[in-house]
């Protein structure tokens, strides 16, 4: 039922976006000088519609529709990546609200003098997996360091994964709960009266795979644990699917190990200001546009190149 709910609302969409263009084709063969004010304004809207479905249209991957979940990791660059990450963590941020999409922080660990270690980000909405897709891998900031006495450039690296959420019904995810052990512990946060007097943050681990997820907000514990099964069934997808693609590549013969390495994107912000993506070469000198959430051109400009 939901997947054909979601289905009948994308076809009820592209018949109302029809059924517009057929209204306007009619209104402009009546050739009338007085209706050309508000026909010039249905047709900018109606090409802003089309650009918006022409992007959507190559989001046609199997979970590209679903929610994601997004996680930043600090890497090397000690407090700046740190930095780093809290600053990508506000760029996604506001990327997502201005897509109107909701956001959920469920696991944060913050840095010892600034910044954030890593961060977990549930991102609610529509197509959310295909958009943020694009963004998965190391991001480079080269930047004169507010943490350095002497003002030098320092080079941070962040890396970030990009996760689909799983429905807990999805039969391609099957978890026996005698392979799950649970650890619960109080949040780390701020003292004072926030801070946590009951152990409701939880850790996952998933013994045949190792894979750990812990998932500590100011819910209850039940909640916690949901969403770190979630987390924890969009890893251990992740996992089939690397397998799946290392076993082709092996077969071409193409196949190199999958390593901390190159970054996919950098972002300079001295001696010159330039945010470029390493894999499509697209680029822009407006870095504080990108750095507030405007990645809408380099989300599509990585869509066009694998499409």
């Amino acid at each position: 039922m939901k997947q054909h709910n979601a289905v009948k609302a994308e076809v009820d969409s592209w018949r109302d976006f029809s059924r517009r263009l057929h209204e306007a084709l009619e209104l402009v063969q009546l050739e009338d000088e007085s209706l050309r004010t508000d026909l010039e304004t249905e047709i900018s809207a109606i090409e802003a519609e089309l650009e918006k479905r022409s992007f959507t249209a190559m989001l046609s991957g199997k979970h590209d529709h679903d929610f994601a979940i997004l996680a930043i990791h600090a890497g090397a660059g000690g407090t700046d990546s740190q930095d780093w990450v809290a600053m990508l963590e506000r760029m996604y941020l506001r990327w997502a609200e201005s897509r109107g999409y909701e956001t959920e922080i469920l696991d944060l660990t913050e840095g010892e003098e600034a910044g954030i270690k890593s961060v977990t980000i549930a991102v609610d909405g529509d197509y959310a997996f295909g958009y943020l897709r694009s963004e998965k891998g190391v991001h480079r900031l080269v930047r004169l360091s507010p943490f350095d006495a002497a003002h030098r450039r320092h080079t941070s690296f962040a890396l970030v994964e990009v996760l689909p959420q799983i429905a807990m019904d999805d039969a391609e995810i099957e978890i026996n709960p005698e392979d799950i052990k649970m650890d619960v512990y109080r949040s780390s946060g701020a003292g004072g009266q926030n801070v946590q007097k009951n152990a409701t943050a939880v850790r996952l681990t998933h013994i045949p795979t190792g894979i750990v997820v812990t998932c500590q907000n100011e819910r209850s514990q039940t909640q916690n644990r949901e969403f770190a099964m979630r987390i924890l069934r969009a890893r251990l997808l992740e996992l089939k699917q690397a397998e799946k693609e290392e076993e082709r590549a092996v077969l071409r013969g193409e196949y190199t190990k999958a390593e901390w390495g190159s970054q996919i994107r950098s972002y300079v912000l001295h001696p010159y200001q330039m945010v470029k993506d390493h894999r499509t070469e697209h680029e822009s000198g407006n870095t504080q546009s990108i750095l507030d959430g405007g990645l809408d051109e380099f989300m599509e400009a990585y869509l066009r190149s694998t499409a």
